[in-house]
């Protein structure tokens, strides 16, 4: 490079810098050269486009001698004034010089394409320098200016070229939103608009670089220009919006700082118009899938924003209003309506309505974490902030965003994936209750079902003002219902628990209570202010106490003429077909024999169903019908029916030697307690249902021996498998069903006098069911099921009877006596034998329970013969006949038998048969029967006992007999001569012939006793052949034809 070269060179710079308004069309040649130049001297643009000599100079090897070498500088000056001094050019000649350097870059692009070589950043650069000099007229040249780099630099393939497009861009814009224009921005929307849409239009460029270049623009527009933003917010959030997820992480980190800045710094300086972008921005954050804890923190940033929305209201609904009258206007004259979201709501309505869709939409997002976060807040900002909305906004937010959620919700989760998700890198562990989409789907259905109903719950007052409450109250017990029928047993459960919120069997919480626990579910994870510009994100402190103010009149008691609405029955009458139709549902046995998959409902879900339903029957009793109470029957009949799984067992089942009642059953019973109550202080029509409260109770007695059946399954597999089954249900069934025996007697002592009872043959069916523990006795599966039995008997006896005999011409116990004879009989001469390892003494208590039964009959029974039915007596009579003769069960020893014959027992049978005799006061023959019976009955007996001892004695020789053989002929023998005295005392004509014979035919058996070694019966003997002496008179000679 010569001397004469630079001269070349400074003359043509300077005929530009001279002529350059003359030059028009010829500025392509000068520009083209003086890019040559610059090459060779090997000039790098820097920042605003000047040209600085470079460190190495790539290309040809130039040699510059020194004298060029100084004069370096002084050509690169004079290069940057050429372009500077294009300020002084008129618009004609200053277009020239833009479309020169247009398509001189478009030449330098073309070279570059497919070309690694460093591009020519030359033009890119002096287009720079140009827009920069020339901003007092920027709207001149700013089109061809951006829309050159915009469509063809920023677009280009060769990455310094890009960057150079993008820098030269953004650069620009900058300088035009810093530049003082005259009128200034604020007041010239056009330009300001002008200035910011290639900012948009980078958007549209898919390359990472340009979009880095594009977000670090608007940081520092955002740091620099914030206040005079104003009508330009919308561009700038949209280019802060508009996040792929194919960008990659670091952009999407960004621009979400932006994002930050935005809403921890700017809100209040943005026009009210643009806060519902805002709220979309940060949704679209929360929605993007590349940055797990961005989506959080968006999340975070919408409860923000709810906030400034809260703290800012009045003056937030002021401005709204007015944009939105000139708006109707405008739409007015063009003739068209208004066309916005969520119209026609209130405008700051709507906005909560905006942030309230977003949420929803982040409900219902793939990944669980953000599911979780947003279901929390949004329902914890509905509860905080609901007050604001308008009365008829609430329609929408019950159909539009909670229905519409759970509906999103409820099919996600009956369609997602069941299969097990494994652990990611091996070192982070998946509890195994969120192992499946399916799992972790359930845990959203939970939070947002609860969600809704606890919204129902604290808004109830507000809601049913709304017209279509009942139809809500429909939609809402149909997701309840579906949810407590899900296989899934958290979903079902925490659906019951709904269910009683929403018939506020829980209390609600205020929600001044709840502002502080907002606070608290709110967890912001890795804010990313830490890392960003602007203030970490806080709450304003005083909201709490401001939410407290607001809201401490939400709860109390409504307005007069509201409480009807409350008890509206129709909303309780569809809660309970929902409940019932649950209930049936789930309860219902499985059909096949063995649905090995089959879903069975665990033991917590059937206690919380069954709980509900005292509470729901508060409301409902007005019109509970009996078809109502067999359809309760059903449900508690299956419920307790349903096993419990193997593995819940050990917790649910009490130990072996507890009698305690599983928290089901305690439900169950409370159920019927509920009802029985209220039947008690009902009217009389009520009564009818005691003996179907009866019927059912009795079925749960039946299980102390016959545990129920749950379908055909087979539930030994079901008990531990230490325990055979038998065992299993002795654990589990007998305390429940000795419990309900105890409510039936306690039941029948209060209504045995009740017509139904009494027409329903309610006494015939206690004792029919206590049949089957009584004659099993020994065999019951547990001890203490014979002996409450008995117990009840007697007691239920005690109270029935005395109705019974009352009632004895209506024919309404008829079935009764037989029922009560075999029960009798099936208890006192059971087929069962006691267990070896009985003691003396719990015999001796058994058999005391036995006398206890005989004393009852003499006492309530046999007295009233002419009130019973003969053919119940004959059989007592046999029966006490059987009683009386010692029984004896063959595998006792020696030492034992005396205390094993149940000697009280025969002896009470005895006393009884004895008393009953012979009767002084018998005034009719009718009376009279049941004397002769019993007499004969005795003589006979009394017959064999003391042919048997004769014979007895005289086979023993010298042995003395078994002690209560003698025990047993000193009592006969005591008993002849008792009944010797009476019959001495009555009218003869009161004995009968029969007796008679019977009683002389028993002389001789006594004298054979004569010969006894024992000195006890010898004197007993003495005593009983006393009385009969005054039988003994000379035959009384017969009168024949007069002759004697």
């Amino acid at each position: 490079l010569t001397a004469k070269n630079i001269q070349c060179m400074r003359t043509l710079l300077n005929l530009a810098h001279c002529h350059g308004a003359v030059l028009g069309t010829s500025w392509q040649l000068v520009l083209a050269t003086l890019q040559h130049l610059v090459w060779i001297l090997g000039l790098k643009p820097g920042i605003g486009g000047a040209l600085k000599p470079g460190r190495a100079v790539e290309g040809p090897s130039t040699v510059l001698t020194t004298a060029v070498m100084t004069d370096l500088p002084v050509i690169s000056n004079v290069l940057s004034r050429l372009f500077e001094s294009s300020q002084y050019l008129d618009d004609v000649s200053l277009h020239h010089l833009i479309n020169a350097l247009c398509s001189l870059s478009l030449e330098a692009m073309e070279m570059a394409f497919g070309n690694n070589k460093e591009p020519s950043l030359f033009a890119v650069a002096k287009l720079l320098e140009t827009g920069l000099v020339n901003m007092d007229r920027i709207e001149i040249l700013w089109r061809p200016l951006t829309g050159h780099l915009l469509e063809k630099v920023c677009q280009h393939p060769n990455s310094r070229m890009r960057e150079w497009g993008a820098e030269a861009l953004t650069a620009l814009i900058k300088a035009g939103l810093a530049y003082k224009h005259d009128p200034p921005l604020a007041l010239n929307l056009r330009l300001q608009l002008l200035l910011l849409n290639p900012l948009k239009e980078l958007s549209n460029v898919l390359h990472a670089d340009i979009r880095q270049k594009q977000l670090e623009c608007v940081l520092q527009i955002l740091q620099s220009q914030d206040d005079c933003l104003g009508p330009g917010w919308p561009l700038v959030l949209g280019v802060i919006g508009a996040i792929r997820n194919d960008q990659g992480e670091s952009l999407i980190r960004t621009a979400f700082q932006c994002l930050q800045l935005v809403v921890t710094d700017f809100l209040p300086t943005m026009p009210c118009t643009c806060l519902q972008i805002v709220v979309e921005v940060a949704g679209s954050f929360g929605l993007q899938n590349q940055e797990l804890n961005i989506s959080l923190t968006s999340i975070g940033l919408l409860w923000n924003i709810s906030d400034y929305f809260f703290q800012r209201g009045e003056a937030i609904t002021q401005e709204l209003e007015r944009e939105e009258e000139v708006l109707q206007k405008q739409a007015q004259e063009k003739g068209e309506t208004l066309n916005r979201p969520f119209h026609p709501a209130p405008p700051f309505d709507c906005l909560w309505l905006c942030l309230y869709a977003k949420l929803g939409e982040l409900c219902v997002d793939p990944r669980p974490a953000v599911r979780k976060s947003a279901g929390q807040t949004m329902f914890s900002t509905i509860a905080a902030h609901g007050t604001l909305l308008q009365h008829p906004t609430w329609h929408i937010v019950v159909w539009k965003v909670l229905f519409q959620l759970l509906d999103c919700v409820r099919t996600a989760s009956t369609t997602a994936d069941k299969e097990k998700i494994e652990s990611g890198g091996g070192n982070i562990l998946i509890h195994h209750s969120r192992d499946t989409a399916e799992k972790q789907w359930a845990e959203t259905w939970v939070l947002t079902l609860a969600g809704v109903a606890r919204i129902f719950n604290t808004r109830r007052y507000l809601l049913q003002q709304l017209g279509d409450f009942f139809e809500a109250w429909e939609v809402l017990l149909d997701h309840i219902q579906s949810a407590a029928l899900s296989k899934n047993n958290e979903v079902s459960l925490a659906a019951l628990k709904s269910f009683q919120e929403i018939l506020q069997i829980v209390t609600p919480v205020k929600d001044s209570d709840k502002a502080g626990d907002a606070l608290a579910t709110m967890v912001l994870v890795d804010p990313l202010s830490a890392s960003g510009p602007g203030r970490p994100l806080v709450r304003s402190d005083s909201l709490v106490e401001r939410l407290t103010r607001y809201n401490g009149a939400e709860l109390q008691a409504p307005p007069p003429g509201e409480e009807s609405a409350l008890e509206d029955s129709t909303l309780w009458w569809s809660a309970w077909n929902t409940w019932y139709r649950t209930g049936t549902e789930s309860t219902r046995p499985p059909s096949g024999p063995t649905e090995k998959l089959s879903f069975i409902p665990s033991q917590p879900f059937l206690t919380a169903l069954i709980q509900i339903f005292p509470a729901l029957y508060q409301h409902i009793k007005a019109n509970f019908s009996m078809e109502d109470l067999k359809k309760l029957g059903v449900i508690l009949h299956g419920a307790v029916s349903v096993p419990i799984s193997s593995d819940a067992s050990p917790f649910i089942l009490p130990s072996y030697t507890e009698a305690t009642l599983t928290s089901l059953q305690e439900a169950v019973l409370t159920a019927l307690d509920v009802l029985q109550k209220a039947i008690c202080v009902g009217p009389e029509n009520l009564q009818v249902m005691y003996p179907a409260i009866f019927e059912q109770l009795l079925l749960f007695v039946e299980f102390s021996c016959k545990p129920p059946q749950y379908g055909r399954m087979e539930t030994k597999h079901v008990a531990n498998a230490k325990y055979n089954q038998a065992e299993w249900v002795a654990l589990n069934y007998v305390p429940f069903a000795e419990r309900s025996l105890e409510v039936v007697v306690d039941m029948y002592q209060k209504t045995a006098c009740h017509k139904a009872v009494i027409n329903e043959k309610v006494l015939q069916n206690i004792i029919k069911t206590l049949k089957t523990p009584l004659g099993l006795k020994y065999a019951c599966p547990s001890e203490s099921t014979w002996k409450l039995a008995v117990a009840s008997l007697l007691k239920v006896l005690s109270i029935g009877l005395p109705v019974a005999r009352q009632h004895s011409s209506s024919g309404k116990f008829d079935t009764m006596w037989p029922e009560l004879a075999n029960a009798f009989e099936d208890f006192l001469f059971t087929k069962s034998t006691p267990p070896d390892n009985v003691s003396i003494q719990e015999f001796q208590k058994n058999e005391a329970i036995d006398v206890e039964v005989v004393q009852l009959i003499s006492t309530e029974i046999l007295p009233f013969a002419n009130f019973i039915p003969k053919d119940f007596v004959a059989q007592i009579m046999t029966m006490l006949n059987r009683g009386s003769i010692h029984s004896q069960a063959p595998s006792f020893t020696e030492a034992e038998i005396d205390v094993r014959m149940r000697e009280d027992f025969s002896k009470v049978c005895f006393e009884t048969l004895l008393q009953f005799s012979f009767s002084n006061k018998v005034s009719t023959p009718q009376e009279g029967y049941i004397s002769r019976m019993a007499l004969s009955v005795l003589l006979k007996r009394s017959q064999d006992v003391l042919r048997r001892y004769v014979e007895d004695e005289r086979l023993s020789g010298r042995c003395p007999l078994p002690r209560q053989q003698v025990t047993e002929i000193i009592f006969v023998l005591k008993a002849v001569s008792t009944l010797m005295d009476s019959l001495k005392k009555t009218q003869p004509e009161n004995v009968d012939g029969n007796t008679w014979t019977q009683v002389i035919a028993l002389y001789p058996t006594l004298v054979e006793c004569v010969t006894c070694s024992s000195s006890e019966v010898s004197s007993a003997l003495k005593e009983a052949l006393g009385p009969f002496k005054d039988f003994m008179q000379p035959p009384v000679s017969k009168v024949q034809n007069g002759e004697s």
